[in-house]
Order: C-alpha cells, then sequence, then structure tokens
C-alpha cells in the first residue's frame, strides 16, 4: 500500500478535504449539459481514477496532449479511463475498459524536461454508451452511473468503516516509509463511498482489482471487497516485517566484523606488515603522472577513498579495485604523433599493396586535410568486396602510413551488446566492453581501430550489437561515448576506425549510413601476376625456409596456377597454392635432392597435380539450349549456364537448379515473351502445345537468385526452340520485362572480371550500365569486346548464330495419338 500522499498539509483539514465534491444539484446540472454531447476520453496506462481522489498525470503522447490542451480551452472536463493492455502505446476502443471516471483539470504544468502534466479531480463514475471517434484522440457519449447502498442496517456500515479504518492503520504502522499523519488523514473521513475510494487509490493492487472497485455500483458489495485487499496487503506486510528483523542481526554481525578486520589493519600498520596503505600511495602517483579529464579525477578520487575505506578481504574491495584499475589503464589523453608526410605514405602503401588506388587515395586525402587543418574527427571506412582481396591487411598498412598503434576487432559471430558496450559492474566478473579493452591494448587514444566482418554482426534476445555500434561509429556522437562498465565518457573522435564488409545487405541500414563505403573489388589475372611476383611469393620463401637464391618461379607458371588452380576474386587460394609449390621444393633442398630450383609452367602438376579448372565455355555451348550469364556472390563474379530441353509433354515448364522465387519469375517472364513472339520467331505453335521445356542451371547445390540471368534465360529459350546456338565466347547479364527492355542490374565490375578470367571475348550488358564500365581500368578490358542493349529484340540478334541446327516445324512436329495416349517416337 503506498499512502505517501495521505499525508498532507495542515491546510487539508477534513473542513477542507482535498477530495471534497461541490454542491450535488449545481454540478447535476452542468454534468446534464456537459454529458448531452460526446467528450474527450483519456486512456490510464497503469492506474484508476476514483470519484473524488486528485491524480497527477504524466502525458506523453501526442494525443494525449492534443486532449489536454483542447480539453483546457474548453470546459476542462474529460473521461478517464484504464487500459485493458498497459503495454499498448496505441490502444483502440476495445482496449479500454467500458467503465470510467468523470474528471476536471485542475492545473497543467510543464516539467523540467519539457514535457506535461495534469492535475485532475475524479467526479463522478460513468459507462461508455458509444465511442464516436478515435483518431486524434477518444471521443464518447457517457451516461453516469448510480451509487447503491444496501446493508442490512447501520451497524453493518459503521462496522466497515471501522473495518476499513483499522486495517488502514495497521498497514500505516508495518510502513516504515509511511508518515504517521497518514492515520490523522484516514481517522477524519467519515463518509463510507468517499474512504474506499481514498484509500483504494493509495492500495497498491492490479489495474484489474482496482478497476473492479470501480465498477462495483454497491456500496457495500465495495467495501467487503477493499477489505479482501487489505487483508492480503497486512499479510505481505507482516512477512516483509519478519524478515527484517532477521536480517537486522545478520547486519550486526557484519558490523562487528567489519570493526574487528579494521583494528586488525590498524595493528598490522603499527607492526609494518600491512601493504594496503602503500599500494593505495602507489596508485594516487599514478594517476598524478596520469594526465586524466576532470571529469575521470573526480570519480578516480572517489573511488579510491572508497577503497581507503573498505577491507581488502571483502568481495567489494576486489570490484573496486579492477574499476580503478582500469581507469588508470585506459589511455585518456595518450595519442600517438601523426606522420604527415603525404609523399612517405604514398610509398607505404605502395610497397604494402598493389592496385587498390580509391582506397589509398582516401587516406591520402584523410592525411593532406589533417595536415592543413591541425585537427579534424576521423572518418569512418568500410572497406566492401569479396575475401582475399586484402581488405584487412590494408588496416595494418594504414597505421604504419600514419604512425598510428593498429588495433583489430573481429565482430564474426558477435551477439551481445556487452561485447561493444561492457557489462555494468553489478554483474560478477564483469568488464568494459571491446572497443575500450582495444584501446588499453594500443595504449594510445588515436590508434587505427580495424571492425572486421562488420556485416556478420548477430542480433539475439542480449541486445543488438549493432544498435551499439551506432554510437561507436558516429562521428558527432563518439566524442562521449558511454561504456556501461566505466561509466565516464570516452572521446573516440580521434580514433580512426575502420570497418570491413563482405556484404552490404547485411548491414542494419543506419549502421550503413554511418560509414563511408569504399568498394574493393576482384583482381584481374595481371593483377594478381604483379601480386603473386611482389609479395606472394617472397613472403611465402620466408615462411617455408627458403631464400631468394633457392628458389625462384617464372611468369608463365605463376599464371597457369592462377588459371588453372584458382578462380577467385581475391588472392587467398593463390598464395595457399604458391605456397604449396614452395613446400614441394623446400622438401627436396631439405632432403639434399636439390640445392635450388627455378620453377617453370611444366614443374607445376609436379607440385599440385592434375588441372583442377578448365575453360569449359565452348564445350558447353555446343548445342542449342545453353547460354552462359554472369552472376555476382559474395566472393566476387562468375559465370553461370543456362540449360533448355524440350520433351514431348503439354507445355509444363519445369525449373531446376536451386532457384530463387526472383530468378523463376525471371524464367516464366521468358518464357511469356517467346510464346507471344513465336511466329515472329519462326518457331512452330506445337512446340508450346505439345512439348515440355525444362530450364536448369547447373551447380543445383547452391541456391541462386536474382533477375540478373533474365538475358540468358530468353537466349537459352529461343535456342532450344529455334535451333540456333548461342555465341560460345558470349556472356551477357540484364534483367528482361515483359514488354521486351532491357534493364540494368548491380555488381557488373565482379561480373565482367569473372568473364575474362574464364576467356570470354564478348559480354553483353543493359545500356543503363554502361556508367558502370568506366570504373573499370581501360587494360582491364583488352581482349574483351562490351557491347550494350535496350530491348531483347537487340539481344537475340547478337547471341544467336544464324544457322539452325535443325528444322523446328520437324523437331517439334504434332505428337501422333496411339489408343488416346500421345505417341512418345517424334523426333528429336
Amino acid at each position: 500500500m503506498n499512502l505517501h500522499s495521505l499525508a498532507k498539509s495542515e491546510e487539508e483539514t477534513p473542513e477542507n478535504p482535498p477530495y471534497a465534491r461541490s454542491e450535488e444539484e449545481e454540478e447535476g446540472e452542468r454534468f446534464k449539459e456537459i454529458l448531452e454531447e460526446p467528450i474527450p476520453v483519456l486512456a490510464l496506462r497503469n492506474t484508476v481514477l476514483y470519484p473524488g481522489v486528485i491524480m497527477p498525470i504524466s502525458v506523453g503522447r501526442e494525443a494525449s496532449l492534443k486532449l489536454v490542451r483542447d480539453a483546457s480551452n474548453h470546459n476542462k472536463i474529460l473521461g478517464v479511463i484504464s487500459q485493458r493492455d498497459q503495454k499498448a502505446d496505441s490502444p483502440d476502443s476495445d482496449d479500454l475498459y467500458e467503465v470510467g471516471t468523470l474528471a476536471r483539470i485542475m492545473k497543467m504544468l510543464t516539467m523540467p524536461d519539457n514535457s506535461k502534466s495534469i492535475i485532475i479531480q475524479g467526479m463522478e463514475r460513468f459507462k461508455v454508451k458509444e465511442f464516436t471517434q478515435t483518431d486524434p484522440y477518444f471521443k464518447a457519449l457517457v451516461e453516469i452511473m448510480d451509487e447503491t447502498e444496501k446493508f442490512d442496517s447501520d451497524v453493518e456500515e459503521h462496522a466497515l468503516i471501522r473495518t476499513i479504518k483499522e486495517s488502514s492503520i495497521e498497514i500505516v504502522n508495518l510502513s516504515p516509509n509511511i508518515s504517521s499523519e497518514a492515520i490523522e488523514a484516514i481517522e477524519n473521513i467519515e463518509s463510507l463511498t468517499y474512504l474506499i475510494y481514498f484509500i483504494a487509490s493509495n492500495l497498491q493492487v492490479v489495474v484489474t482489482d482496482k478497476q473492479e472497485l470501480l465498477e462495483t455500483s454497491d456500496v457495500g458489495d465495495r467495501a467487503r471487497l477493499l477489505v479482501k485487499h487489505l487483508n492480503k496487503e497486512l499479510e505481505v506486510l507482516k512477512l516483509s516485517d519478519d524478515l527484517r528483523t532477521r536480517m537486522k542481526s545478520d547486519v550486526n554481525q557484519q558490523q562487528r566484523e567489519f570493526l574487528l578486520r579494521q583494528q586488525m589493519k590498524v595493528i598490522q600498520d603499527e607492526l609494518g606488515e600491512g601493504t594496503e596503505s602503500n599500494d593505495h600511495d602507489a596508485l594516487k602517483e599514478r594517476a598524478k603522472e596520469k594526465n586524466m579529464p576532470e571529469h575521470v579525477m573526480k570519480v578516480f578520487e572517489k573511488e579510491m577513498k572508497k577503497l581507503d575505506r573498505t577491507n581488502s578481504a571483502l568481495p567489494d574491495y576486489a570490484v573496486t579495485r579492477n574499476y580503478v584499475d582500469w581507469i588508470l589503464d585506459l589511455p585518456w589523453t595518450e595519442y600517438t604523433e601523426d606522420k604527415l608526410d603525404i609523399s612517405n605514405a604514398e610509398v607505404v602503401l605502395d610497397e604494402d599493396h598493389h592496385g587498390l588506388e580509391k582506397v589509398k587515395q582516401r587516406i591520402l586525402e584523410y592525411l593532406a586535410v589533417l595536415k592543413l587543418k591541425g585537427d579534424m574527427k576521423a572518418p569512418i571506412l568500410c572497406f566492401y568486396g569479396p575475401p582475399g582481396v586484402g581488405k584487412t591487411s590494408l588496416g595494418k598498412s594504414i597505421a604504419r602510413a600514419i604512425g598510428r598503434k593498429f588495433v583489430r576487432m573481429s565482430l564474426g559471430g558477435v551477439h551481445d551488446e556487452a561485447e561493444i558496450r561492457g557489462h555494468r559492474r553489478t554483474y560478477i566478473g564483469a568488464l568494459p566492453g571491446r572497443i575500450l579493452q582495444g584501446l588499453k591494448k594500443a595504449g594510445s587514444a588515436n590508434p587505427v581501430f580495424m571492425l572486421d566482418e562488420i556485416d556478420k554482426v548477430g542480433d539475439r534476445h542480449r541486445g543488438d550489437p549493432s544498435s551499439a555500434l551506432l554510437e561507436v561509429l558516429d562521428p558527432e556522437q563518439n566524442i562521449a561515448f558511454n561504456d556501461h562498465y566505466i561509466e565516464l565518457d570516452y572521446d573516440l573522435s580521434k580514433v580512426l576506425f575502420i570497418a570491413t564488409a563482405n556484404s552490404l545487405h547485411t548491414i542494419p541500414a543506419p549502421l550503413r549510413d554511418r560509414m563511408e563505403v569504399i568498394n574493393i573489388t576482384g583482381y584481374t589475372q595481371d593483377e594478381k601476376l604483379a601480386i603473386a611476383k611482389g609479395y606472394l611469393v617472397p613472403r611465402q620463401i620466408e615462411r617455408n625456409g627458403l631464400n631468394e637464391d633457392q628458389f625462384s618461379i617464372d611468369d608463365p607458371a605463376l599464371n597457369y596456377i592462377i588459371d588453372a588452380f584458382t578462380r577467385e576474386s581475391g588472392v587467398r587460394n593463390l598464395e595457399r597454392t604458391i605456397g604449396s609449390v614452395i613446400r614441394g621444393v623446400a622438401k627436396k633442398v631439405a632432403t639434399d635432392e636439390v640445392e635450388s630450383s627455378a620453377v617453370q609452367k611444366d614443374d607445376i602438376e609436379e607440385y599440385l597435380g592434375a588441372r583442377q579448372y578448365f575453360n569449359e565455355v565452348a564445350e558447353r555451348t555446343e548445342v542449342p539450349g545453353v547460354a552462359t550469364g554472369l552472376a555476382w556472390t559474395p566472393t566476387g563474379g562468375d559465370i553461370l549456364f543456362v540449360e533448355a530441353s524440350v520433351s514431348k509433354g503439354n507445355g509444363k515448364l519445369i525449373l531446376t537448379g536451386s532457384l530463387g522465387d526472383v530468378m523463376k519469375e525471371s524464367a516464366k517472364a521468358a518464357l511469356s515473351y517467346v510464346r507471344a513472339r513465336a511466329e515472329e520467331l519462326e518457331i512452330p505453335e506445337n512446340a508450346f502445345k505439345y512439348y515440355d521445356i525444362h530450364v536448369h542451371v547447373p551447380a543445383g547445390a547452391v541456391s541462386k537468385d536474382g533477375p540478373s540471368a533474365g538475358i540468358a534465360l530468353l537466349s537459352a529459350l529461343v535456342s532450344i526452340y529455334s535451333q540456333r546456338k548461342v555465341h560460345h565466347n558470349l556472356a551477357m547479364t540484364g534483367e528482361i520485362t515483359l514488354r521486351g527492355l532491357v534493364l540494368p542490374v548491380g555488381g557488373i565490375k565482379e561480373k565482367v572480371l569473372a568473364a575474362k578470367r574464364a576467356g570470354i571475348k564478348h559480354v553483353l550488358l543493359p545500356e543503363k550500365n554502361e556508367k558502370d564500365i568506366k570504373d573499370i581500368k581501360s587494360n582491364m578490358l583488352e581482349g574483351m569486346e562490351i557491347s550494350y542493349v535496350r530491348r531483347m529484340s537487340q539481344v537475340l540478334d547478337m547471341t544467336l548464330t544464324d544457322q539452325q541446327i535443325q528444322d523446328p516445324s520437324e523437331l517439334f512436329s504434332t505428337p501422333v495419338p496411339t489408343n488416346g495416349v500421345t505417341a512418345s517416337t517424334a523426333s528429336t
């Protein structure tokens, strides 16, 4: 029972009680006029208003604010009804009880945080007849509910009054936080009705029980129901009082042990055996040497005072000591000096990585601005691209180029928000989050901080780590990052955050918006050769215990490894394969079989076995019905084959190869286009009536989806129906429409590079993707022809050969029925 509001000032005497009503006749006439029209209805979340009770209410919802303003400007009368579901932010009429209380707005207040509060006084109970408005707030036609009093005698009414008062006074006496003045306020109420409402409004029971009291029309039944709730509250308070008495003796014992330990500490210090004071002095000396911000120093001094007063044998001592150590270990104002030699930084970046011009240019721009301005907020960069292109190692090169410490934090599989923000000190074994742990490890407040695999952050019931990263990666907010363990503002604005991701689709949009995304695409054959010669081979020679005099490999051999043993966007697998060759040579050197080896192309299969990848485009497209498409994957671009075949049936379309919904729809759209233009394409009508078409995309265990295979599906269908082969050196990508248009698609650079790796000479792209080709260096496109199409008719002109392998009218001849069943001997 919460009776704080019962302890009133002396002005609120029984002669002038805060819950006194106006004259009934005068009020009755006013109510009749007011209740003839719909009144505004305010929904309460977690309490019930009773007649005669004054109650402050905090108004937060926009609709409620408008209701209160309109009612204040009118007659200050409104209806108050409690919600059935307290959690509903936007309740509808079904979420409200039918019985409420008519109330008058006594005062409207603006709180220090600019929120609104009103003070209202309950007047009469009412019942909703009909809701006439729900937006922007509720309005309803209501009728006043009559009070009934059915007592066997006056003695019963007086007995109920006495029982309620005695129980309430006993509750006040058992509650240590309620003033004894509340007893006087209870004793001065003579009316049973208002005594019930007054006590019920301050009783700690659930809303459904309070609502039951309000809806009970008979005063006697209402009083008996209140007595039931008061008895339950008394039982709880008596049990709590018993527990407090037991705990008091335990606390006294703890105080006694504490005093004894303090005396022991004094004795040890006198004997020279105490070490805590010396330890604390050392902590304070460290704090003096460390240039901590003022707000951090205040907290440190406060914690040290607590440490001095706490016995080292208590668990609280270890918690406080650990916290003090973390404050001293964090680099609050320790910064490394940036090397602002832009020319030198360019040399360092070129030494470590081949290509990646766009990334290097962005870092050099950052250094140039830092050199001219002297200070700036560090950018939040996100390197996005397939695995193995050097995203993570690029962060180390950037740190070396600008002379900063480097910290890497892997976000793959992180599912707990506390990994970022830390645990509160109330938990056993609590620690700061990995952001502050990384800064402690770096020993600098301005390191290069690599957030690796940011696209693989998980979302679980323990909180969303990606949401916790919003503050970390926002230059406007991270100046005052707050970790749950440290609970002190930490300035992250000088940290150069670099995130890496293989896919942008799994990064939440608010987080992606805070980062400057730099796309790092896959490497061409020439770039891989340059990287292998300049970086991979020397590194693998050193790691495998050889030197440059003992091992060498020529360019044709490296090209053969790239083409025949690795098909990837990056160079990670290429480095492993080169390592396998070098280890084979190292074995021969270790067994004195050879002193050195110069590996050539013919020697590669000796170390790596048979060739793994072949150029099979020409072989696949030797028959009609096969087209070469281009696909984007998280690991870079790739080619895919679309195969179509026909068999006798009734015109069904069969799709296989783990195709997604979008790709299936593209196939259906392509078939509809072909059927609509069958005459123009010289395809017999029998092909659609008596033959099933089966479309299959190999590598059936790999899921495939997206609209970009649209023109490849179209080419395969027209090829099989018209018996004209698709050019074997041609690959294509583009989305199709039923109107015959070719729409642009994404991942153009990755797809074009995949075509070049596969030996494709001619690539067909949508016309609106021409702008994407400008981002590809001209030397990457050497030996390739790029054509652009706008309509599907252009696609067929470019993709299909003129010669027919077989006459379609013969292939799709009408089957001869045999005993009512379609014949199965038609020519194929």
